[in-house]
């Protein structure tokens, strides 16, 4: 049988550093799957989506391992190619949402083992401007949590790192001001949250897009939060956010292809967790079924 060829990236501080203890049982289950394996340890920003490029392109596998973020970019760096490999993912993140989404174990050695002995599963990516994102493009409130809280306190603290950095920014909300183009519908409106998603879950929270989320069916899961006038607003607005089938006018959900939005002023946008620039135009596409994940 030939050899399989494998370029395994890392995270080496993901998730309080986790996959140290792990490392060589991890190899050892790829090489004992008849791979031929390349490991490349992420050094900073944007190295694992460089990797994914310079290295991936003659392999039947590209593995990452690290937070939702990692993934991102080893994703973005294979989108580079005219030739994508299937995608293996070994969660060792704070929060792994697009592992909770796609039912991928946050146990690292049953997450390698289900990689040699998975299926491949096409999924969808997202296109902002020009840039792609995994599972979820947001702004407004509590999406700069993840990236702006301390890598120091994420290792020491995990999840409840995230907690504590939103109980800070309570007070300094902000909506923005939007226009929203979508499905031949303008909304031009205060908006105190956006969500573009595609995963039932985000920042470690449920429910939020409905229960109906679909990974491979080419559209996205669109989420507005309008801006409430008053404490009667923000109280309908809680509970439509957390409940969907009780319907509020100060939520606005859809599902879509392609989406626009447009401000006056730059808006900070977050693209997997990850801090994703700031636009004051923005052009969201869904990628229908653009790579490959490793899957049981």
């Amino acid at each position: 049988m030939a050899q399989k060829k494998m370029l395994f990236i890392f995270n080496p501080h993901a998730g309080k550093s986790a996959i140290k203890n792990k490392l060589m049982e991890i190899i050892n289950i790829f090489v004992r799957a008849n791979y031929k394996i390349q490991v490349y340890a992420t050094q900073g920003h944007g190295d694992a989506a460089d990797a994914a490029e310079k290295y991936g392109k003659n392999m039947d596998c590209v593995v990452c391992s690290g937070g939702d973020g990692t993934l991102n970019e080893t994703i973005c760096g294979l989108m580079r190619l005219e030739k994508r490999p299937v995608v293996g993912y070994i969660p060792t993140g704070t929060t792994n949402d697009f592992a909770y989404t796609h039912k991928l174990s946050k146990n690292m050695i049953t997450a390698a083992q289900t990689i040699v002995g998975g299926r491949p599963e096409a999924v969808d990516l997202g296109k902002f401007n020009d840039r792609y994102f995994t599972y979820v493009a947001g702004f407004g409130a509590f999406t700069d949590v993840p990236y702006k809280t301390p890598q120091e306190m994420k290792a020491v603290l995990g999840h409840p790192a995230y907690l504590l950095e939103g109980v800070k920014r309570l007070a300094a909300l902000t909506p923005y001001r939007m226009r929203v183009e979508v499905d031949g519908e303008v909304l031009d409106e205060e908006f105190l949250l956006g969500l573009i998603s595609n995963s039932v879950r985000v920042a470690g929270m449920k429910g939020m897009q409905g229960k109906d989320v679909a990974t491979d069916d080419g559209l996205h899961e669109v989420l507005l939060v309008r801006n409430p006038k008053n404490p009667i607003d923000l109280q309908e607005t809680l509970v439509g956010l957390f409940q969907p089938s009780s319907p509020s006018a100060h939520i606005f959900r859809r599902k879509v292809k392609r989406i626009r939005f447009e401000s006056e002023t730059p808006v900070d946008w977050v693209l997997d967790g990850e801090f994703g620039g700031s636009h004051t135009e923005v052009v969201i596409e869904n990628i229908p079924r653009a790579v490959e994940i490793l899957k049981k």
